[in-house]
């Protein structure tokens, strides 16, 4: 059985990527995002929701993973961001909802 495939826009410092993956393929976009582009200083703490270094501003985003949940609403109030398409990356699963999306890197200055 073929894997539907996602597919989404990430813009890291003006360059604009097209990536395509599948559910699962990755634990999470901050690990896809560090496999495939390569981004220094990113996720710091592993994926565990608490450095806010995997940053992304995300339109389009639908579904179920537009919920905050687990580390990621303490941490982006922690840092001031109140900022709805601001999410933690590592907090993001692989789904559907991601199809179609545009991704920016964000630092943390930018959304303060």
């Amino acid at each position: 059985m073929e894997k539907e495939s996602i597919k989404f826009t990430v813009i890291e410092n003006g360059i604009s990527y097209t990536i395509e993956t599948h559910a699962g393929e990755y634990r999470n976009l901050m690990i896809l995002l560090f496999d495939k582009l390569y981004f220094e200083d990113f996720g710091v703490c592993g994926g565990q929701g608490r450095c806010a270094t995997c940053l992304v501003r995300i339109d389009g985003l639908q579904g179920e993973s537009l919920i905050k949940d687990r580390n990621e609403p303490v941490t982006l109030s922690k840092i001031g961001c109140t900022e709805e398409n601001v999410r933690l990356s590592c907090q993001l699963l692989l789904t559907k909802d991601l199809d179609g999306t545009i991704i920016e890197v964000v630092e943390q200055e930018s959304i303060l």
